[in-house]
């Protein structure tokens, strides 16, 4: 079995591996980063041209039609450049959408987000962190009030798909009524989040949504699992690159050999997460029997594995890795992110693990 990308996979992540590069280098990321934004319309725009914004909406609505594993790997190379921007949350939206509504929402919205003319985000967990549908407690019906804490680019999105009391799920658009919204300051700055406060504010329940959900979740925890092995490759190559350049006592100290096994190690943890990411993707299409325990386990190990290459890195960055100015900054705040958002390891281990009848 060839189990391997297909060339118009690859072509895709060139792609916008080769717009990422031009385009957000690292003296633009580190503006964005010290900006108080982290949004770049103009960077959104461009991977709007390129067609990522409508990657696996259907053709009759204006998107490429393509697959989980699809969204995935540009999801990798997003982390793998730490790009800042909604694609997360945007894919996540419209994969609720279609998923999920009606066909008269998914007539008014799924063009637009496929276009890029309108932007979509996700509100799902509550204020007590439940991830999970079963855990959302906001009352839902015409209206809606309470509190969605840990919304991203929720004050720019043109609708918010919102997780709803009995696992379902609601739109709400960017002019309703009754909506505030109030800044969240995170340590992974290019990302933009805020809490949101309904009070009465006018919605339109999904009617597919209670099915659609925990398809949302899983797919969100596959992207998550992609960002940060693009993350984990990206801090393995700097440390390596390191190595090959910073010098101490006259020479290069890639040749310590303490130094080369910390590196071994790293690249045995991280190259091995990839197949598991990209079985999850497929599973999550072509095996749905596996693809919720699949979702769980990618997430899990490979948040974690992305937090520990991270700290390891700095490490191997020696003083340094440890300043403002050393661009690493950028995948460490970024692996805090995708380790926490959706759930943290310990809690999709535990979920796994009863998946499989443990």
């Amino acid at each position: 079995m060839d189990f391997d990308l297909s060339d118009e996979q690859k072509m895709l992540q060139e792609t916008v591996q080769q717009f990422i590069e031009n385009e957000c280098p690292a003296p633009r990321l580190r503006e964005i980063f010290d900006g108080d934004e982290g949004y770049d319309p103009v960077l959104w725009k461009g991977l709007v041209e390129l067609g990522v914004a409508g990657l696996a909406i259907d053709e009759q609505y204006g998107g490429a039609g393509l697959e989980m594993l699809d969204l995935a790997v540009v999801a990798e190379t997003i982390g793998y450049g730490a790009l800042p921007g909604p694609f997360f949350n945007h894919a996540l939206a419209a994969f609720a959408i279609e998923q999920g509504g009606s066909d008269a929402q998914k007539e008014a919205w799924l063009p637009k987000l496929a276009s890029g003319e309108a932007l979509g985000t996700i509100a799902l967990s509550d204020a007590d962190g439940g991830w999970s549908p079963e855990q959302w407690t906001l009352a839902s019906g015409d209206a809606l009030t309470g509190t969605k804490p840990g919304v991203p680019f929720a004050d720019v999105a043109d609708v918010i798909v919102v997780g709803v009391s009995g696992g379902g799920l609601a739109l709400v658009t960017k002019d309703a009524a009754g909506m505030t919204f109030e800044e969240i300051p995170i340590a992974d700055r290019t990302r933009r989040f805020s809490t949101i406060q309904f009070d009465g504010t006018p919605c339109e329940v999904l009617g597919k949504g209670v099915e659609a959900a925990p398809r949302v979740r899983d797919a969100g925890l596959v992207l998550l699992a992609a960002d940060a092995f693009g993350g984990a490759q990206r801090c393995l190559e700097m440390s390596v690159e390191y190595a090959k350049t910073r010098e101490q006592f006259g020479v290069v100290i890639g040749h310590f050999q303490a130094l080369k096994h910390q590196l071994s190690n790293m690249a045995l943890q991280v190259e091995p997460n990839r197949g598991l990411y990209w079985f999850a993707a497929h599973a999550f299409d072509h095996q749905t029997d596996q693809s919720e325990r699949m979702a769980a386990v990618a997430k899990a190990h490979i948040t974690d594995c992305f937090m520990q290459v991270a700290r390891d890195a700095v490490e191997a960055h020696g003083g340094i890795g440890f300043t403002w100015e050393c661009d690493l900054q950028f995948w460490f705040k970024r692996a805090m992110f995708d380790r926490a958002f959706l759930g943290t390891p310990p809690t999709h281990r535990a979920r796994a693990a009863e998946l499989a009848g443990w």
